[in-house]
């Protein structure tokens, strides 16, 4: 038996540290797909939802930069650069992790909505029936709580 543990503990497996665009990439995407639909923000369309201009205009431009912020905040991330090693401190990667984060909140919060307009009946109904928002949510709470330390 320590035979197999001493192997396993030999084998080096390498660490993908980009993974995280797996899930951004495509959370992006459809972000973006959804906000450029409702552009430009009419009115109409916004009563057909019951929602005012206002929110409707927020959706709207919240799911675009939202998405925009998922893709631009990931290329913010870690790099060195001539700054960080004449000054110790790297001044672009906090920002990439507040917009990361922002735009993770800002697209939970639209999801929330979206979820809460549906009227479902129960929690339950949520978790089975509307898979697409429900799976849009968690992996927008996933970059609003892990920002760019997600690997």
């Amino acid at each position: 038996m320590e035979s197999k543990v001493n192997i396993l503990s030999k084998i080096k497996i390498p660490e993908f540290c980009m993974s995280h665009w797996l899930l951004r990439i495509p959370l992006a995407i459809i972000f973006i797909q959804q906000g450029l639909m409702k552009i430009p923000v009419d009115i109409e369309e916004a009563a057909s939802y019951g929602l005012s201009y206002l929110v409707w205009w927020f959706v709207a431009y919240g799911e675009l930069l939202g998405g925009l912020g998922l893709v631009a905040g990931g290329f913010l991330k870690k790099t060195p650069s001539t700054m960080e090693q004449i000054f110790r401190v790297n001044l672009i990667e906090p920002w990439g992790d507040a917009i990361t984060r922002f735009s993770g909140i800002t697209l939970c919060c639209i999801m929330t909505g979206v979820i809460w307009i549906g009227d479902p009946d129960s929690f339950v109904d949520v978790l089975l029936y509307d898979n697409l928002h429900v799976l849009l949510w968690v992996g927008a709470l996933f970059f609003a709580l892990r920002g760019n330390n997600a690997k």
